[in-house]
């Protein structure tokens, strides 16, 4: 593919150019048979001589033109105005239920804190009046200097 360079080398020859010839493809039975299509042209093949002598021959390649971009299509204000309404609507939802799940669990704290300062009231209650009777600590009130004895008054 490349001359071989050596001393004995002959100078440097002209570069061939070579032209390609069109492949008809085989006809297959199962398959629609393929029609060849022929170009306007047939483009030509340039070889160049590189400065160690090799020769490169090829075709002259345009470079390749990207896709052009598609617009996206336009999203209507309405369906932009929806969207966000739902988002906004689950959002609102959410914190409903947690600003009702915290309230309850409030209220359940209070109402324990309740019954327990009912419960330690009632016990320190009990036991002043039935705690122990070996001191006699009481207040006698006289009521317009009466006396109560079984229910009855006395004066």
């Amino acid at each position: 593919m490349y001359p071989e360079q050596s001393a004995h080398a002959p100078a440097l020859r002209a570069p061939e150019v070579h032209h390609p010839a069109p492949v008809t493809p085989a006809v297959t039975p199962y398959a629609a048979p393929l029609v060849p299509v022929q170009l306007g042209a047939v483009p030509t093949v340039a070889s160049v001589v590189l400065p160690d002598g090799r020769v490169v021959t090829g075709y002259a390649v345009s470079p390749v033109q990207p896709e052009p971009v598609v617009a996206k299509p336009a999203v209507s204000r309405a369906a932009v105005n929806v969207a966000l309404g739902g988002i906004g609507f689950l959002a609102v939802s959410g914190g409903l239920l947690m600003l009702t799940t915290f309230i309850a669990a409030l209220t359940a704290l209070i109402t324990q804190l309740v019954i327990l300062a009912a419960v330690l009231f009632g016990g320190f209650t009990a036991l002043q009046v039935l705690g122990s009777k070996s001191h006699k600590s009481g207040t006698t009130v006289h009521i317009r200097k009466a006396v109560i004895k079984r229910n009855h008054f006395h004066g």
